[in-house]
């Protein structure tokens, strides 16, 4: 058993890790810090959780193997900087804090066994990181978008393949925006509307071409992205085309043996939807050939294999569980 601690309670990702922890076998879940709700019992916040725990949320931060990073972007690193975590535990950040840049200095003598430190994360996709996330201390969680897109374009990036620019567009659920409503999530704007936001300059498009020209040991071609607001809560749908001689059996092969020891993402020859994952921590991918063009669709939950989910198989990996540990879950189907 591993004793876990949650800190930022209150929000999404936080909910589905706990969701998540409560069941897993090999987890003790210690703490859940929440300086807004400390206190209170946590099934009063996420209310689905009722009569599966009666913990309350704490504002002091206790020993753990582990802590769980779950809070706004921009300020895990304030955090760190601002308190000691005790016993010096691994940590898995879900921000966007140390992604792009993986290095930490903190500025204290209180985090990191009380002492100051410079400190390494490392990105958390295990199709592409394994090894490295089997030896970490510290792990830089994708974003939701960025899993989508890097799982659909990791095998041709790995086999020199994207010589062509790339054209994709992602519809994300509501939840993928976080809990605070805002002018464009609250229900009344949201339902039957569909909308375009941060054309060509989404966030997760720095660290889709830092993993994709790593894989690639190359500059990568232009990523033309075309972010869209869905209409439901859950989920992303993402497709992807770009101009390639390669057939169809060759390509198939290429995703195949790719994802060949992958936990949770499948090479599919049938139509996909958002129904087939949500609710769990896949990936489904479909290639197709069109004339000279590639199309890669790339189906995922945002709030599991894109966020909480992921997480916790990057915790599975760093502490020698079986990667699917607590993570075999059922999509909703219908």
């Amino acid at each position: 058993m591993i004793h876990v601690g949650i800190v930022g309670g209150a929000g999404y990702t936080a909910g589905e890790l706990m969701r998540i922890l409560l069941h897993h076998p090999l987890v003790n879940l210690s703490y859940i810090h929440s300086n807004s709700h400390a206190g209170q019992p946590v099934w009063a916040v996420h209310n689905d959780l009722a009569g599966d725990t009666d913990m309350l949320f704490t504002n002091e931060l206790g020993e753990a193997d582990v802590v769980f990073l779950c809070l706004g972007h921009g300020k895990s690193a304030e955090f760190l900087n601002a308190n000691g975590l005790p016993g010096n535990p691994k940590i898995i950040d879900l921000s966007e804090d140390f992604r792009i840049n993986p290095h930490f200095q903190t500025h204290n003598d209180k985090s990191f066994g009380n002492q100051k430190s410079k400190i390494e994360f490392v990105y958390g996709l295990p199709e592409c990181n394994r090894e490295q996330i089997r030896r970490a201390s510290y792990i830089a969680n994708p974003g939701c978008f960025a899993t989508a897109f890097e799982l659909a374009l990791l095998p041709l990036a790995k086999a020199g393949l994207l010589t062509d620019e790339v054209h994709i567009n992602g519809i994300t659920g509501s939840t993928g925006a976080g809990q605070a409503p805002t002018a464009t999530t609250h229900f009344s704007w949201r339902n039957n509307n569909i909308s375009i936001y941060k054309p060509f300059a989404h966030q997760h498009l720095r660290e889709v071409r830092k993993t994709l020209e790593i894989a690639a040991g190359a500059v990568i071609p232009d990523l033309n992205f075309i972010p869209v607001r869905g209409d439901f809560t859950r989920g992303i749908f993402l497709s992807a085309y770009a101009a390639l001689q390669l057939e169809l059996p060759e390509l198939l092969d290429l995703y195949r043996q790719y994802y060949a020891d992958a936990a949770f993402t499948i090479v599919c020859e049938h139509e996909i939807s958002l129904k087939d994952v949500v609710g769990t921590n896949k990936c489904l991918l479909r290639v197709e050939k069109h004339g000279n063009k590639v199309l890669i669709t790339s189906v995922i939950d945002n709030l599991l294999k894109g966020a909480s989910g992921q997480a916790v198989q990057n915790m599975n990996l760093m502490f020698g569980f079986d990667e699917k540990t607590g993570l075999e879950l059922k999509a909703i189907g219908f």
